[in-house]
């Protein structure tokens, strides 16, 4: 029987359980990288292997996403970089709208574009609002969607635009301090953010460590997603796992 994810994501914060997604930037690891990936994330009980990149160059996200069908059971999600990014091999698609920019190609014209092609797919939609996070750095988010953050120590303006994402009927707030961040979303934001939205939020960039993934649970959040530091080293799959699955309803 196929997972209804955001059904699984609603039950789970209603439970108060946390859930650990790994994120494979398809252009990034090779074939036997991205089998490895699947094979630790099945048997550290990952929730979602969640598939995008700001740009791919390689062509590789059809056999990405079979790669880890192949060996795992974790459901993947899509994590659209652009429209080129909707495959049929995934189960859900998170449909990021950039509410954090003023882009206006990120907060509805990229979206025009896929609707046809989501709609005779059978993936799940899940229309998401999308936060940048100012990190420390230039990330490729930043750049390829033209667009600026939300600076790091304003509280205020990350909980307005999260309301207005939930009040313009989004079901995920995501906020992300991009790919390879020098630092990740603060815990005085997520807490913020949290305590002013009743839908889930996930929380990515700049997680490097269990203490990381714990401190944004703690904080709120709802999902937490790890990518550049698995890149770097997957045996860290687990200990993220476990830190975050450690927090007991």
């Amino acid at each position: 029987m196929v997972m209804n994810i955001y059904s699984h994501i609603s039950d789970a914060v209603l439970e108060g359980k946390k859930l650990f997604a790994v994120l494979v930037d398809p252009d990034k690891p090779s074939d036997s990288r991205i089998k490895q990936i699947a094979q630790t994330s099945s048997d550290a009980a990952v929730d979602f292997i969640f598939v995008g990149g700001s740009l791919l160059t390689n062509d590789r996200l059809d056999n990405c996403i079979r790669i880890i069908n192949q060996n795992c059971q974790v459901p993947v999600v899509l994590f659209p970089g652009n429209t080129m990014q909707i495959n049929a091999r995934a189960q859900a698609i998170l449909l990021l709208s950039l509410i954090s920019g003023r882009n206006a190609e990120m907060l509805i014209g990229k979206h025009v574009i896929a609707a046809p092609y989501l709609k005779s797919s059978n993936l799940e939609v899940i229309p998401t609002g999308y936060l940048l996070i100012e990190s420390g750095k230039p990330t490729a988010a930043l750049y390829m969607s033209n667009s600026l953050p939300i600076p790091h120590d304003k509280d205020d303006i990350a909980v307005c635009t999260a309301l207005a994402g939930e009040m313009l009927g989004l079901k995920l707030i995501y906020m992300d301090a991009g790919s390879g961040a020098s630092y990740a979303v603060s815990t005085s934001m997520i807490r913020q953010v949290k305590n002013n939205i009743t839908v889930p939020l996930i929380i990515g960039g700049g997680i490097k460590s269990p203490e990381d993934a714990l401190a944004a649970c703690n904080a709120g959040a709802d999902i937490i997603v790890v990518g550049n530091a698995i890149e770097k080293n997957d045996s860290i799959i687990p200990s993220l796992a476990k830190a975050v699955h450690s927090i007991i309803p």
